[in-house]
């Protein structure tokens, strides 16, 4: 029939929407992501069963004779090519010489990625909780001030009953609303291996376009859809609490470098230890950490297997993380600060914190993205409105005052001086070596005897000064003015100046902002 069609992303199955319910009848079911926690198979309970699906059609070739299979491009062909498991990948020839039915029962393997696949066998979903029922019994006791004391059968101790019964049943239905959002409808139960490296995947389908959904469904079928989360529909905590137990856990971040800093953020705020290793498939469009982490300044479709095999035998390293604590300027009266803001978008930066030009470019795209969303749906687009923008800037000079109306100070030595006598127009207090969308201005070190090769993992970092020439330069392989290497930074500013944190920006009112290191946090880096 002609008619609208499912895709069930999980094992691939194609079925016109209003034959769903036939599926039911014909007791076919999903690939199991989960087991019951009641299951009495105890003996089975950590063994997974293959997923066999009959296939129309199916790339690759058979695991038992070698040979590829005839494709059949009608939908409306009912001819069964192929049996293949939703789990481990294989497939047969739909007869008898090559699929045999003990097969059907077989254990499986969860196929070439098993060291991150999450097994069913370890999500355990838990009974509902029934709710208890609770005794009120008549005691006469002088001590207590309402003279009655019920015994609740679900804690098995006794407590006071309030004079109102009004009152009282206000605060049981506080309690239960609060033991409703605590109860968890799974548990995780992993089997610790040296072996394995279990991966949870956050998704921001809002990055990249339409690239989000689709790299999505595609982990999905990869893996168990239970360790696969789409950003859109909650945040990431719930998920690092759920498998905050699991050994040997990593994650990937499957969006822009603002994606990465707020799950960086949520394990900082869980406290997980050992904490997690973080990789990133990029689908932003500036994408300078997972350019600095060899992941590459944008997706191009690779093979999702390939980047499961990245992410499984990536090194672990550090990434310095930064505070950034702001003040009123208190040379300025409350009433004169009032036409910016109070506070930075972000508090903790793991890129860089800048000043002056190119944050007044981002504000502007910031700003047109917020009005007009639907023009700003790919990496391209981002970019040459970044171009546009920034050429416009660049005529009306907008922050050629910057160098009058700021002091920087870097571990007891003050740069002001130096930053009024170049006139810079921008400055760029930086983590990592990649800056605005793949450019070096830290350069190359060895050019400069008084500083060291830039880190991201030293605890230093570096103040760059930017004339309007020497951005230019940056995009055909120039550096800018190299200030210091410190630990700490105190920035006065003296009038409302645009800023960004990770590319967040605002316009800041006149403020102390104070730069000291917060932590290091795990990282993946790509092996080259």
């Amino acid at each position: 029939k002609s008619a609208s069609r499912r895709k069930c992303a999980a094992c691939k199955i194609v079925v016109h929407t209003v034959c769903i319910e036939q599926l039911e009848k014909i007791n076919f079911r999903c690939k199991p992501t989960f087991r019951e926690g009641s299951s009495r198979f105890l003996r089975d309970q950590n063994l997974v069963r293959h997923h066999w699906v009959h296939r129309r059609r199916q790339e690759g070739k058979c695991k038992q004779c070698g040979k590829g299979f005839q494709q059949k491009f009608s939908f409306h062909s009912k001819e069964i090519v192929a049996i293949s498991c939703s789990w481990c990948k294989q497939a047969f020839h739909n007869k008898v010489a090559c699929f045999m039915l003990h097969q059907i029962e077989e254990p499986c393997s969860l196929g070439a990625h098993a060291a991150v696949v999450i097994p069913p066998t370890w999500v355990i979903k838990k009974k509902p909780k029934q709710n208890k029922v609770k005794l009120n019994m008549e005691v006469p006791n002088t001590n207590l001030c309402c003279g009655y004391s019920s015994y609740n059968v679900h804690r098995g101790r006794c407590s006071v009953i309030p004079p109102s019964p009004q009152k009282n049943t206000q605060r049981k239905q506080k309690k239960n609303k609060q033991k409703e959002s605590k109860w968890r409808p799974f548990a995780i139960k992993p089997i610790s291996s040296p072996l394995m490296k279990p991966l949870l995947v956050f998704v921001n389908p809002k990055s990249g376009g339409n690239q989000g959904t689709k790299v999505l469904q595609t982990f999905m079928w990869y893996l168990n859809p239970r360790q696969v989360f789409d950003l859109s529909k909650e945040g990431p905590k719930e998920a690092l609490e759920l498998y905050r137990k699991v050994p040997n856990l990593r994650i990937l971040a499957c969006g822009g470098d603002g994606t990465v800093g707020w799950i960086l953020s949520v394990l900082d705020e869980l406290q997980l230890s050992p904490q997690p290793p973080v990789a990133v498939l990029p689908l932003g469009t500036g994408n300078d950490l997972a350019r600095t982490l060899n992941w590459g300044g944008g997706y191009t479709d690779e093979p999702v297997s390939k980047i499961l095999c990245h992410v499984e035998d990536g090194n672990i390293v550090q990434l310095d993380r930064w505070n950034l604590r702001v003040e009123r300027n208190p040379e300025f009266p409350q009433e004169e600060s009032e036409d910016g803001s109070h506070r930075l978008p972000l508090s903790v930066f793991n890129n860089y914190f800048s000043l002056g030009f190119d944050a007044h470019v981002t504000l502007e795209f910031h700003e047109s993205r917020e009005a007009n969303p639907e023009k700003f749906n790919s990496r391209f687009r981002n970019k040459m409105f970044y171009a546009g923008a920034a050429f416009s800037d660049f005529l009306q000079r907008s922050s050629r005052d910057l160098a009058k109306h700021v002091k920087v100070v870097c571990d007891g030595s003050d740069l002001t001086p130096k930053i009024q006598e170049l006139k810079f127009q921008c400055i760029v207090f930086l983590n990592i070596p990649r800056y605005c969308a793949g450019t070096m201005p830290w350069g190359n070190p060895g050019e400069h005897r008084d500083f060291e090769p830039q880190r991201h993992d030293d605890g230093y970092i570096e103040v760059i000064g930017f004339t309007m020439a020497s951005l230019a330069a940056l995009q055909v392989g120039g550096h800018g003015e190299r200030l210091h290497q410190c630990r700490e930074v105190t920035l006065t500013t003296y009038k409302t100046i645009p800023m960004q944190v990770d590319g967040e920006p605002c316009r800041l009112a006149p403020s102390v902002v104070r730069i000291s290191l917060r932590n290091q946090a795990n990282m993946v880096q790509k092996s080259k």
